[in-house]
């Protein structure tokens, strides 16, 4: 049976989603998230967010945004596991089991780290100046995220790739110091989709909330017009040839245009379209586009009860996941119940125990005999001459039936009898103390192990 591709991805609840979240992100993971043979996981990195933003009411409107943007634009929640991060408590601790063996030199060299301390050195500052744990322990966090599910692959964007590979890293020393032969997490791949679009803002920069150059999403159809007027165009006159392969806003519509929209809107543009007809398309196009959607975005966001009811949903299947693996991690760690380490200690020893075999062979007179060898291959017992090799096939078997052992000494060692009768010795032995002790380990040998 062919494993199923387990796929995650995660958005960080920060800000409200864009025209470039949903071209570069959104959309596409959506897309993926139909086929048959991946194993979606989606969730609001909203853990994530605590490290950017220090305001409360920013991150629990983002996660209501985040969380509707990606219902409306039909993410199927019974096809995937679409979760929030906090809803699920076996990340942060499995974020301390990976901090603690995560080398402090590997996180140093991370890029938003470094880039960090550079600004502040730059500025003259004290290197760690305002740069908290949390910034720095992100990619602890991000690898409990990924490895958490065990995910074969991890969309994300080239600056995330370093992310990813250190995953790999902290994951292989878990595996190497707790796995003991076992792979506990699967090694993640970064899968970069040279396809999507990173789109431009209105001033042609990347869309970003940072350069203040975003078109809403799933704002009123104004807004998004008003948006749209604003985006930066060349000063050719209606009527003069535009140059669509320099020109943001055909690059925009591009990205939600069919192979042919795309075509006749660059043969109107060559031609002289005026740049207000221009944006005027643009708008028509994604209002087509994501009318539905909005309309349907609105509606989430007025009845949040219904959000939060599938959360706990996707959150019940993630932890479905999470708890049984995350119980097998603190078992390899040594965070084990006492009462469970008893049994399993008991049950160890008797397996041991039960590693003692009986070897049966015939010797050069015709008799049927057999040796009981230890786990470590002394030997126990040596029987006495049967005559055939079912005889000596029941006394062996009447030894392990966990019946009262009838041992008696001698001088040099001790016999083993069954109803009366001396069916097998032992070597012999320098002492009285040496004796005693191999008379211990064949009663500890032929002890029955319980269930």
């Amino acid at each position: 049976m062919t494993t199923r591709t387990r796929i995650l991805t995660g958005i960080t609840t920060t800000g409200t989603p864009h025209l470039g979240n949903y071209a570069g992100a959104i959309r596409p993971a959506i897309v993926a998230s139909r086929d048959s043979n991946a194993d979606s996981f989606y969730f609001l990195a909203d853990y994530h967010a605590l490290i950017k933003c220090d305001d409360p009411l920013r991150i629990q409107r983002s996660r209501l945004e985040i969380a509707a943007t990606w219902l409306a634009g039909g993410l199927d929640v019974d096809r995937v596991t679409f979760y929030r991060q906090s809803d699920i408590p076996e990340i942060p601790e499995l974020t301390w089991l990976l901090t603690c063996v995560a080398a402090k030199g590997l996180l140093n060299r991370a890029h938003a780290y470094k880039a960090s301390v550079d600004k502040n050195l730059e500025a003259g500052e004290d290197p760690d100046a305002g740069i908290s744990m949390g910034l720095y322990s992100y990619p602890v966090l991000m690898a409990a995220d990924i490895l958490m599910f065990n995910a074969h692959k991890v969309p994300v964007g080239r600056d995330q790739i370093q992310h990813v590979e250190m995953a790999r890293d902290i994951g292989q020393r878990f595996n190497h110091l707790f796995g003991q032969g076992k792979e506990f997490f699967t090694m993640p791949e970064a899968l970069i989709e040279e396809s999507v679009a990173t789109l431009p803002g209105l001033d042609g920069r990347k869309m970003s909330k940072s350069y203040d150059n975003t078109i809403p999403l799933f704002s009123s159809a104004k807004d998004m017009k008003d948006a749209i007027s604003r985006i930066v165009t060349d000063s050719r006159a209606p009527g003069e040839a535009k140059d669509p392969d320099n020109a943001h806003l055909f690059t925009l519509f591009q990205a939600f245009a069919t192979a042919d929209q795309a075509a006749e809107f660059r043969s109107e543009l060559l031609q002289g379209l005026g740049w207000g007809e221009a944006k005027n398309r643009l708008f028509q196009l994604l209002d087509s586009e994501l009318g539905e959607a909005r309309e349907r975005y609105h509606q989430l966001i007025e009845r949040p009860s219904d959000l939060e009811d599938i959360l706990q949903h996707g959150a019940k299947k993630a932890r479905a996941v999470a708890t049984p693996f995350l119980n097998e991690l603190r078992e390899a760690v040594g965070l084990r119940s006492f009462v469970a380490q008893a049994q399993v200690a008991a049950t160890t020893k008797k397996k041991a125990a039960k590693a003692a075999r009986f070897v049966s062979f015939r010797e050069e007179d015709g008799s049927f005999r057999f040796r009981l060898l230890a786990a470590d291959g002394e030997q126990l017992l040596l029987s006495r001459h049967f005559a055939d090799g079912k005889a000596a096939g029941q006394v062996s078997k009447q030894l392990q039936a966990g019946q009262p052992l009838d041992v008696r000494n001698n001088e040099q060692g001790f016999s083993v009898w069954l109803d009366g009768e001396c069916v097998a010795d032992s070597p012999p032995f320098a002492d009285s103390t040496a004796r005693d002790a191999a008379i211990d380990a064949l009663r500890v040998a032929l002890a029955p192990v319980q269930d």
